[in-house]
This record gives C-alpha cells, sequence and structure tokens, in this order.
C-alpha cells in the first residue's frame, strides 16, 4: 500500500505518525535528559535524519535561485518589465504584512490574552544583535558574490543574478548558447529537487517526531490563549484576507489555489524555513499554477526574504500578550509603532527557523516592552515557528500568482486544470531509453578519443 500511494498521502501520513510518536515519548516521558531515548532516538535518529533532509533541501536553494532567477531575466527580454514587477512585489509584500500584524493586534486586543496571568518559566532568551536597515540596504549589492553565495544572504544573490540577467540581455544573439546552456542547468537541478523530495515522508516523520516528543501538551495548555489567538489569526490572515486578496486582485479560484497549495505548506510546516522551501514553492507555481518563470523565479526567492506575514502575526500577538502580562500600556502611538517596526525589520531577514525571536526582541526594545518576557513564549515558538512559516510560503505564492496575473505572464488554462502539474511535480521515474542513448554519447565520444590519440601515436 506505502508503494502505490501518492507522495502527498506519505507525507500526510508519516506527518501524523510523527506527531503521534512524538507525544507518546513525551507522555511517556521517555525523553528525560540523558536517557536512551532522549540521546539516541529523539536526539540521535530523529535529530540527524531531520537535518539531513533539511540540508538537502538547502543544498539546492542557492544554485536554484541564481539560475533560476538569471534565467527568468533573460525570458523577460524587457528590463522595464522587470522593475515594474519588482515594484508590484515589493509593495504587496509590505502591503500584506502591516495586514497580518494589525489582524494580530486586533484579535489579541479583543480577546485580552495574558491579562491577569501568572506563568512561571525558566526559559530565558538573551537577543541577537540585527543589523541596522541602512546595512541591510547596502549589503544588497555584495562586495564579494562568491560569499554572498555561500552565506545564503538571498538579496544579495537576487542582485547578482539579475545584473547577470540583464547583461545577458544586452549581449544579445551572441548569448543565445549560455542562456540555453543555464536552462539545461536549471532542468538539471529540477531534477535534484525531484530526487529528495521522495525522501521527504521520512524527514517529515524525523521532524515532527522530535519536535513533539520535547513540546508535550503541558507548555501549551499553560500558554494555550497566547496559541489559540496566534494560531486563529494565522489561519484568519491566510484563508481570509490573502484569499480575498487574491479574488479581488486577480478573480481566480481561491479552492483550486489553496488545494495547489496543500504540498508546499506542509514541507513548510515539517522544515521551518521559507528557504529550504523556494525549491518546492518554485515548481508548484510553475508547473502546477502555470506561472512564468519570468516572474517566480524573481517573487518566490525574494518573498522567502521579506515576506513573513506568519512572522508578523507573531510578533503582534506576543506584543499583546507580554504587554497585558507585564500591565503595560502600549497605547495608539506603541501599536503603530508596533506595525511600522515588524514591517521594517521583516525587510532582509533571513528565511530560517527562529529568526521571528530576533525580530520580536527588536520590536520589543522599541516599544519598552522587557525582553526577557519572549523566554515566556520560548518553549511553543517551535511548533507556531512551523504553523508560520506554512503562512509565510502560502503567502508568497498567493503575490506572484497575483503579479503574473497582473503582468499577463501566466497560462491561466495550467492554473484552472486541477490536474496540471500533478503527475510530473516530484515524477522520479528514470527513462531508460533516454539513459542508454546518454551512455552511448560519452562511449562514442570516449571510443572517439581513444581512436584519434592512437592515429595520432602511429
Amino acid at each position: 500500500m506505502w508503494k502505490n500511494m501518492g507522495l502527498t498521502g506519505k507525507i500526510i501520513v508519516a506527518m501524523i505518525l510523527g506527531i503521534i510518536v512524538g507525544l507518546l515519548i513525551n507522555y511517556l516521558s521517555l525523553n528525560a535528559e540523558g536517557s536512551f531515548i532522549n540521546t539516541y532516538v529523539t536526539n540521535g535518529f530523529f535529530a540527524i535524519v531531520g537535518k539531513l533532509f533539511v540540508n538537502s533541501l538547502k543544498m539546492l536553494v542557492v544554485p536554484l535561485v541564481l539560475i533560476s532567477l538569471i534565467c527568468g531575466v533573460c525570458g523577460i527580454g524587457d528590463i522595464r518589465l522587470l522593475g515594474r514587477i519588482g515594484g508590484k512585489t515589493f509593495f504587496i509584500y509590505m502591503i500584506t504584512t502591516a495586514l497580518a500584524i494589525t489582524t494580530a493586534i486586533g484579535i489579541g486586543s479583543m480577546f485580552g490574552i495574558g491579562k491577569g496571568m501568572q506563568i512561571a518559566t525558566k526559559a530565558v532568551f538573551e537577543a541577537e544583535s540585527a543589523p541596522p536597515l541602512i546595512d541591510v540596504f547596502s549589503n544588497i549589492v555584495p562586495s564579494n558574490p562568491i560569499s554572498a553565495m555561500a552565506n545564503g544572504d538571498m538579496l544579495s544573490i537576487i542582485f547578482f543574478a539579475m545584473l547577470i540577467g540583464i547583461s545577458i540581455l544586452m549581449v544579445g544573439k551572441p548569448a543565445k548558447g549560455l542562456v540555453q546552456s543555464l536552462e539545461l542547468i536549471n532542468e538539471v537541478i529540477l531534477k535534484m529537487v525531484t530526487i529528495i523530495m521522495n525522501l521527504a515522508p521520512y524527514g517529515v516523520f524525523a521532524l515532527l517526531a522530535k519536535a513533539m516528543s520535547e513540546l508535550g501538551f503541558d507548555l501549551i495548555w499553560s500558554l494555550l490563549g497566547y496559541v489559540a489567538v496566534l494560531v486563529g489569526a494565522l489561519i484568519f490572515h491566510f484563508f481570509v484576507t490573502m484569499m480575498v486578496i487574491l479574488k479581488l486582485t486577480s478573480g481566480l479560484s481561491v479552492t483550486t489555489f489553496l488545494a495547489k497549495m496543500r504540498d508546499v505548506q506542509i514541507f513548510a510546516f515539517s522544515t521551518s524555513s521559507s528557504n529550504a522551501t523556494i525549491p518546492i514553492s518554485l515548481r508548484t507555481v510553475t508547473e502546477r499554477m502555470g506561472v512564468n518563470n519570468s516572474v517566480a523565479s524573481f517573487t518566490i526567492p525574494f518573498g522567502a526574504t521579506i515576506n513573513m506575514d506568519g512572522t508578523a502575526i507573531m510578533q503582534g500577538t506576543a506584543t499583546i500578550f507580554i504587554a497585558n502580562l507585564y500591565g503595560v500600556d502600549l497605547g495608539i502611538a506603541g501599536y503603530l509603532t508596533v506595525i511600522l517596526m515588524s514591517v521594517l525589520a521583516s525587510i532582509g531577514t533571513a528565511g530560517v527557523p527562529g529568526v521571528g525571536l530576533i525580530m520580536l526582541s527588536m520590536v520589543f526594545a522599541q516599544v519598552g516592552l522587557p525582553i526577557e518576557g519572549i523566554g515566556l513564549i520560548l518553549g511553543v515558538d517551535r511548533i507556531l515557528d512551523m504553523l508560520r512559516t506554512a503562512v509565510n510560503v502560502g503567502g508568497d505564492a498567493a503575490v506572484t500568482v497575483i503579479v503574473a496575473k497582473m503582468e499577463n505572464e501566466m497560462d491561466v488554462a495550467v492554473y484552472n486544470d486541477p490536474n496540471a502539474g500533478a503527475e510530473t511535480m516530484f515524477d522520479d521515474h528514470i527513462d531508460a531509453d533516454s539513459e542508454r542513448e546518454l551512455s552511448a554519447v560519452f562511449s562514442d565520444n570516449l571510443l572517439g578519443s581513444e581512436y584519434n590519440e592512437i592515429k595520432q601515436s602511429s
């Protein structure tokens, strides 16, 4: 039955099993510090398998974004159009982020979370320093593009790839062979994505089993109000706010979008990383939704870097919760400051697990809330990070579809076809005939070179 099951079904089964196994380990107190389960299973086997899966995805992010974006810029063929797409994308991302945190503040204030609560915690939080906004903008232009790629500096990589693409357009017809080679490299990288994604069920199981074994029910129960409001705000923003925006601006079917985004959001939930989900998001919006690669190759990696609707919702909810808990009245000015700071903080922050807490410390410092208050919500942040990452990547895809529809850079027939790209999305079939043909080409070339060497020596 497992062999005949589709990849999506396998991932859902793995996710459910991972949650059950993790909660059982926690409930039976098998994950005590220094125990066999803790040392060799949760922090051993589960940790290794999960990290290998996430690292495998991250391994492909830089080459995929670099090559795909170069091909995308060349595909646009108009530098002015590229600037228009970039401007629209940035504007929509900033608007949705502001709407997200406004929603969180509104819902949190409505339910008054944190008022009259007494929560004891041993957790502490040491805020890491975030780079000044001026440095974020100045570092968009990399002094060393190789270093930027090694460090995964997405804004720098996007700039460098766009510059290469524009330069290729300026060279013109002589660069045709280079463009064809880059497109072939892009196809090879996408095949690598396919190989790794077929291992996803095992990675998803390990990641969730480890997370749930460490979390458990007790901590969630003590912070039930905070968790419930945050989850409610995430659900409202994605399924109501973003879907209304999608419908009004594009006229496309919301149910079709949600159905085709299911796999992407499962991966995002499992990995807690927008960057690690980039390969899956790119393939989904291009192959399943019909978005032209020239748009998707820019909007998806750009969104993974600056579009953090889920993180903004966490910041708004946490701010209300901690302010009520400590009896601090922020007032209208304080709320407006939180909204502005969250939008600015989302620019240039890397799409990696835990970055939301660094951004939150910046917001707390700005409005005068105690940074140590973050320690109160630290325990449940892992599972909530998974949820808000799913919202983040959903927002990236929605904005990509909106911009592509506005610019007539998508095939609506592909979008409306529920089965478009479903069979080939993660097809790991190896064509035996193609394999033999390629092998023969290499063999002929090798024999030919050896024959010429023998002929020349004689």
